[in-house]
């Protein structure tokens, strides 16, 4: 309705991100902020999206994958991305399938428990335990133990500075990724073959994150401390009634807590902001940096950077982020 100077693309060209007039096909697409060219491929986990005429076109993967995550003092993030923290020094089931009431049959169950130290009642260390039928596999004081066997079960276990990997195979059902750091952290990634449901704490895995606090009775709890009490491995072990604030317990940690764990909204982990959402792993950083009172502070709050620089990596940043000075391996002893 009224004149507006300036400069326009002519008909048939759109402006791409550097100002320039280009055709349809040459448009770029968008994804987290970072502009990627015509024909470049982006992958998720269960997907791969190619870059065509300034949009996104995504193919399925034939085989979709999705990850857990149980870090620092009892951070989870479930299977379809629901996120909370618990406290409780029972033994809680992670994972396991034969949920349903028509087939009770469980051909695999992940078991974690958490110890308790500290002032704050925070924990300090967990073991794993990795029950696949008459196969069992403990993840405990930086080592595991593997006993019995299971002849329909194929396994093969990795180790590094860092980590323990185990590749664990359950032929026409599941294929599964652990990932333990031999501390407080603790991933699974599984790919199934079948649409058996799974319960646990890590939820039920099917894409709504929304009923992932579904209970061992089978309904939706409607907090987070009553669906933790539900997957108690023992009953008898005592309920968890509330969750420990470390940085309220421990007010003089906290200036130290959010200092160093302001690296995860540093500069040096740019690349992955608009990749990652660092809140959720900068909240937690400090939270368990508040917490480790006694002694193994530095390796609470060193976990809960690797775990977004982790996140990181699934999304194809790889972050250099430790220096002698800060969180190192110590490489040359491995050597």
């Amino acid at each position: 309705t009224k004149c507006e100077s300036g400069c326009v693309c002519a008909d048939g060209l759109y402006e791409n991100l550097d100002g320039m007039c280009v055709p349809a096909e040459e448009c770029p697409c968008e994804y987290g902020g970072l502009a990627y060219g015509k024909g470049e491929q982006i992958q998720t986990e269960c997907e791969i999206c190619t870059c065509t005429k300034g949009k996104w076109k995504c193919v399925q993967k034939s085989k979709c994958s999705s990850t857990c995550n149980l870090y620092g003092e009892g951070h989870i993030t479930t299977f379809d991305g629901q996120r909370f923290v618990f406290d409780g020094n029972c033994e809680y089931i992670l994972a396991m399938d034969g949920c349903s009431v028509n087939r009770p049959v469980s051909s695999f169950k992940i078991v974690t428990e958490n110890v308790i130290c500290g002032k704050s009642g925070v924990t300090c260390s967990r073991s794993i335990s990795i029950y696949l039928g008459n196969l069992t596999f403990v993840l405990r004081d930086e080592t595991f133990t593997i006993s019995g066997v299971n002849p329909r079960v194929r396994y093969n276990v990795k180790k590094n500075a860092l980590h323990l990997m185990f590749d664990i195979i359950i032929p026409g059902k599941y294929n599964m990724t652990l990932i333990w750091n031999k501390h407080m952290n603790f991933f699974i990634k599984i790919s199934r073959e079948t649409q058996e449901t799974i319960c646990g704490l890590c939820g039920n895995y099917n894409g709504n994150m929304k009923d992932d606090f579904e209970t061992r009775s089978k309904y939706v709890a409607s907090n987070e401390l009553e669906f933790v009490n539900s997957w108690k491995e023992n009953p008898l072990c005592g309920d968890v009634f509330f969750v420990v604030d470390p940085c309220s317990k421990n007010p003089y940690r906290k200036a130290w807590a959010e200092k160093t764990c302001s690296i995860i909204n540093s500069q040096v982990f740019s690349a992955c902001h608009n990749k990652v959402n660092r809140m959720p792993y900068y909240e937690a950083c400090v939270r368990d940096s508040c917490g480790c009172d006694t002694g193994g502070d530095c390796e609470c709050m060193c976990d809960a950077i690797a775990v977004y620089a982790m996140a990181c990596l699934d999304k194809g940043i790889c972050i250099d982020w430790r220096t002698p000075e800060f969180c190192p391996v110590y490489c040359e002893y491995y050597n």
